[in-house]
This record gives C-alpha cells, structure tokens and sequence, in this order.
C-alpha cells in the first residue's frame, strides 16, 4: 500500500482562478454547449498522438468522440474543466466522483499548442477538486508510449502501479466449467461491492448500477455464489474476481469487446497468456498511476480506461 498526501503544504487558490504567465488562458466549469468544440479537439488529439507513435486511435471516427464528450458533460458524477485561449477552447478535462476514488481524464488539448504548462493546468483543476471533495486517492490510465504525458503526472505525484494491456478481438463464446455467467441485477449490488471491497478496498456500486440500468453488467457464479462481475468488458467498464476462472468466464462470455477493446494487467500472467491463446491481440500498452490511497489488489481485475 502507498499513500500519498493529496493536500499541498501551503493553501493554494483555485486552478480556476490562478494566475498565468500567459493572461489570454483561462479555465472555467465546462457545459453541454461545450461538447461539439471538446470533441473535436478530442479527436484530433488523439489521432495526432496514436498516428505519431504508429497505434491506432482510441477514437477511430468523430461520432466516437462525439458520444463521449456528450455522456461527461451530462453524467452527473462527472465534474469537467474547459481551457480557452483568446476566447478560443483549447482543451479539457474530467474527473469522475462516481467512487471513493476519484478517476482522471480524457485531458486533451489541441495539438498544435500543447505545451506542458496547459496540461498541468488542466492536471492542477481536477487535483484541486479531488482535494476539496475529500477522495483518498485519484488514479488514471495513460498511453504507455506517450512520454510526455508520463512524465507530467509523475512530476504531479502519479506512481506507476500497473502495466496494462489493452485488448481486442472477436467474441470468445466460451464457457469455463462451473463458472455461470449472467445478467446482473441491483439485487446482486451488496454481494458485488463486498467483493468489490474484498479485492481492492473499495467498491464502485455507483458505477455498477448505472451498469445494471443499461443492461451491460454481468456476474459470474460460482459454487451458488458470486465470485466475479463486470460493469462491460471494454474500454469503459472494469471487472473484478476472486479468481482469473472468474475472468475468464466474463470474457469468454462477453458478446463483444466494447470500444477500444478492454484493458488487463499484463503482471497478471497467466489471464494474459490465455486471453492471447484465444486469439485476442494486443492494441497499445497502457499505464495504471495512482497518486493517493492505493491498496494493491487481493484477486482479479480488469481496470476501466479511467482506473
């Protein structure tokens, strides 16, 4: 376990309202009416970066990115932030409150003016928020080959916890003996957030219920108990299990890979060897940081794009 203060030595004014070398930058609260200009950067952000490093983008069309930056906008749980230059937007944001710890991200910027100082100050906004709403700890997931990006979190107070392997593929349609796999529903919430808790200290029932709501969440019984759930197996959703038995029959079971595909600990060996043996490939490598609470995890789990 690391833990690491999130509260600065010295009181600190709002990132919203700090002062900058360049006068003509500014942060605000975002909106909805900021969602076509946000996605758009997005996009573009994305592709500059993935094309230049020889990956794929997270986002391979606009509509992608369109999607997504209407749900943050509107997600009640989500708390954005907008930067503008010359009355311009530039780049922005995210920091979802949906848990006991708090996930970063996306932080985009428009490529042609990316430049370290707007990204700590994006950085700095959602720290600051995370701090003022209490979390114990706050945890993204980066590009692995983005050194930059890298380089600025660490310098924030990131620590790298998990090398991960972002993963795509066709369905599996696999059954593992014994394990059942099922729809949840919100009469599963309290056995999943024990197990939730059992795995990494904390649970995400939020997160797990809209997941039930919209109908993607599943568990996995065994033995006529709960050992596993997942909220989605892709790029927005994370599963955990007392077991990798559990993970495998929520992989195997999933009727695809959502998005991007979904991201696994490549420390985890074994789950990772078997997923490859079953034809899934490897996309792009990604990095879990946490700055904060951290309890390293007693089982399985496949983190979400945020954490």
């Amino acid at each position: 376990m690391s833990r690491i203060a999130l509260q600065h030595s010295q009181p600190q004014p709002s990132p919203l309202n700090r002062s900058t070398s360049d006068q003509s930058l500014k942060l605000r609260l975002g909106s909805p009416a900021d969602v076509q200009a946000c996605a758009e950067i997005c996009y573009e952000a994305f592709k500059t970066i993935s094309e230049q490093h020889g990956f794929p983008p997270d986002f391979p069309v606009p509509e992608m990115a369109q999607g997504m930056m209407s749900m943050l906008f509107s997600h009640p749980d989500v708390y954005s932030v907008v930067a503008e230059m010359a009355g311009q937007i530039v780049g922005s944001n995210f920091l979802w409150e949906e848990s006991t710890i708090a996930g970063v991200g996306p932080i985009t910027i428009v490529p042609h003016i990316q430049n370290a100082t707007l990204g700590r100050r994006l950085m700095e906004a959602v720290l600051e928020r995370a701090q003022q709403q209490g979390f114990v700890g706050v945890r993204l997931v980066q590009a692995a080959f983005h050194n930059r990006a890298l380089s600025l979190y660490t310098k924030l107070g990131f620590d790298v916890q998990e090398p991960l392997a972002n993963l795509q593929g066709p369905a599996l349609g696999l059954e593992i003996p014994g394990y059942a796999v099922r729809p949840a529903t919100e009469e599963d919430l309290a056995a999943c957030n024990r197990l939730c808790r059992q795995v990494h200290g904390f649970e995400r029932g939020r997160e797990l219920l809209q997941s039930i709501q919209q109908g993607t969440a599943t568990v996995v019984e065994f033995d006529a108990r709960i050992t596993g759930y997942a909220t989605l197996i892709g790029f927005f959703g994370h599963a955990v299990g007392e077991s990798n038995e559990d993970l495998k029959a929520l992989i195997g079971a999933a009727k695809s890979f959502e998005g991007s595909g979904f991201l696994l600990p490549t420390r985890n060996s074994q789950l990772f060897r078997w997923c490859l043996h079953h034809g899934l490939r490897i996309v792009q490598p990604m990095t879990l940081m946490s700055l904060g609470l951290y309890n390293q995890p007693a089982g399985a789990f496949l983190p979400s794009i945020t954490f």
